[in-house]
């Protein structure tokens, strides 16, 4: 006889069936249910008084290095590192080694994944090696298990080879996610342009570098009518843009990230090699339009970035450290930082963290329907604790959070009905 789970008392957001109340959600193999029992079920109930009761997170933008990097992050670390920050599902970037370019990769990663405590979608590569000389076979990719496509980290840099693979991606139904950098403006800088950067005597990199491209994922979008994906967005001028394609109903949707809705540039100063990514920390300016965009729907979802790194490429001397910080345990209490400061509500924090993100990969998950996935994180809004690297599931430690006091916590995820992680 099948087991019951109900998670007892909890407030249920669900913005998919526009559900928002105190009850009980009950999950049965692997579903959630209708409440209701068979006579000598077997019941388990988990009382959650004053905790929140959400479709399981999706991050849909996670390196997880393997194969290839694995001194910096395995599928196990970095899949038991999601699980802590609430995340039920992660998709993963194709720039591992060798790159994610064929199905004999993205097989392989699938088998690591098999009995992880969370989800694990493969993204493939759009050009072979991500080198932008070639486009991959995307429909043996689609059939091995890829959610979608991207040269992660590296611009497809051809306009007229980014315009071929919208048009075959399209053809699949695959999304293609771009990273937005006309890299002869980046060429040589490691910080953002202005006026820090300067003070600081290192070579900047101006928000024009991701704009001009987003400009021209926009203006492809436009031409073919496929689908394209915006990543870790940085900047007013990007989120401008974007808005703007919206309202002509181009199919463009667009992530940030919780470190640019968080920090400014002026972090550089203050941790170092630690506060390097691509694209780089923006002004006060972008921060602000960063969130504005997360508020009124510009921006379709929050995603980490997770880009675990290990001393020796982060340690460094600024301009030659690594781009990238873990985020996969802090996006959720930086997430909710935003519920607090009122600059969105809970239902839009589900919609950026779990239903948008599972509409974009078009993958299960974002809604506690009845019928529905039971992949469920719930969530503990006043539980405050200290971020410490060295206590992380990740193999890497390179975050600015280290030792910051947050607010809101993952108590516990739930992966097809059964507990993937537990706090206490």
């Amino acid at each position: 006889m099948s087991r019951v789970t109900v998670l007892a008392n909890g407030r249920i957001i669900d913005p998919a069936t526009g559900r928002d109340e105190v009850a009980d959600l009950w999950l049965r193999d692997g579903l959630v249910v209708a409440p209701g029992g068979d006579p000598g079920e077997a019941v388990e109930r988990i009382e959650l008084p004053g905790c929140w009761l959400l479709p399981g997170c999706i991050d849909l933008h996670v390196h997880l290095r393997e194969p290839g990097d694995e001194h910096k992050e395995t599928i196990a670390s970095g899949t038991r590192a999601a699980a802590a920050g609430g995340f039920t599902a992660v998709a993963c970037m194709p720039n591992t080694r060798p790159v994610n370019d064929c199905a004999a990769v993205t097989a392989r990663i699938l088998e690591r994944a098999v009995g992880c405590p969370a989800r694990v979608y493969p993204v493939g590569a759009v050009s072979l090696g991500s080198r932008g000389e070639q486009l991959t076979d995307y429909r043996q990719l689609l059939e091995a298990g890829v959610v979608a496509l991207t040269d992660d980290g590296l611009p497809v840099v051809d306009s007229q080879m980014m315009r071929q693979a919208l048009e075959q991606a399209a053809s699949l139904g695959l999304p293609i996610m771009s990273h937005s950098e006309e890299r002869s403006l980046s060429k040589g800088g490691c910080m953002h342009e202005g006026e820090v950067s300067r003070r600081l005597g290192l070579a900047g990199i101006p928000a024009a570098a991701e704009s001009i491209m987003v400009y021209r994922e926009i203006a492809l979008a436009e031409l073919t009518g496929a689908r394209v994906h915006i990543c870790h967005v940085s900047c007013e001028q990007s989120v401008a843009l974007i808005r703007a394609a919206k309202a002509r109903g181009i199919p463009v949707t667009a992530e940030s990230a919780p470190h640019y809705f968080t920090l400014t540039d002026q972090a550089v100063e203050q941790y170092g090699s630690r506060a390097k990514m691509s694209p780089p920390l923006r002004g006060e300016a972008d921060r602000q339009a960063i969130r504005a965009a997360l508020a009124d729907g510009t921006l379709d979802a929050i995603a980490t970035d997770h880009a675990p790194h290990s001393p020796k490429e982060k340690d460094v001397e600024f301009s030659q450290a690594a781009n990238g910080i873990v985020g996969l345990e802090t996006a959720l209490p930086l997430s909710l930082a935003l519920v607090r400061e009122k600059v969105i509500d809970e239902s839009r924090l589900v919609e950026l963290l779990s239903l948008g993100p599972a509409r974009i990969l078009g993958v299960p998950g974002g809604s506690l329907a009845v019928g529905a996935v039971a992949d469920i994180t719930v969530i503990d809004p006043e539980e405050r604790f200290t971020f410490r690297v060295a206590e992380s599931f990740s193999v890497s430690g390179n975050s600015p959070f280290d030792g910051w006091q947050l607010q809101g916590r993952a108590v516990m995820t739930f992966l097809a009905g059964r507990l993937s992680h537990r706090l206490r």
